[in-house]
């Protein structure tokens, strides 16, 4: 991921969930917090409650992916943190990537083609 960074210890991720506005669809709930910095930071937190190890780190995995396909359309600034829900453990890939992009338009992150150009060259 070019633009962005992974959040790791627990009071990054306690100051998303305390400061961020949260939305949620059927697979995933995203927390997201404005920093102004230029790289992205996101977390990913899939619970016991979505499956045994293998399916926790499967769904990471989806998650991971589809923000990487997507990166590239994502304003920068921002902390991110992405839960999954129960409903996740059996979504597709594409189930997640058009969950994620939902999320990611209700939130305002996404951006427009002409802001991309300009941006990226």
């Amino acid at each position: 991921m070019k633009y962005t960074e992974s959040l790791k210890k627990n009071f990054q991720f306690r100051y998303v969930y305390n400061r961020g506005k949260s939305l949620a669809n059927r697979h995933l709930v995203m927390y997201v917090v404005k920093t102004g910095r230029q790289i992205n930071h996101i977390g990913i937190s899939v619970s016991k409650k979505v499956g045994k190890s293998v399916v926790r780190s499967r769904v990471t995995r989806l998650i991971r992916e589809s923000y990487r396909l997507t990166e590239e359309e994502i304003a920068r600034g921002y902390d991110i943190v992405i839960i999954a829900r129960i409903y996740a453990n059996k979504a597709s890939f594409e189930e997640i990537k058009s969950s994620l992009k939902h999320l990611l338009k209700k939130h305002s992150l996404l951006l427009s083609k002409s802001v991309k150009k300009e941006e990226f060259g």
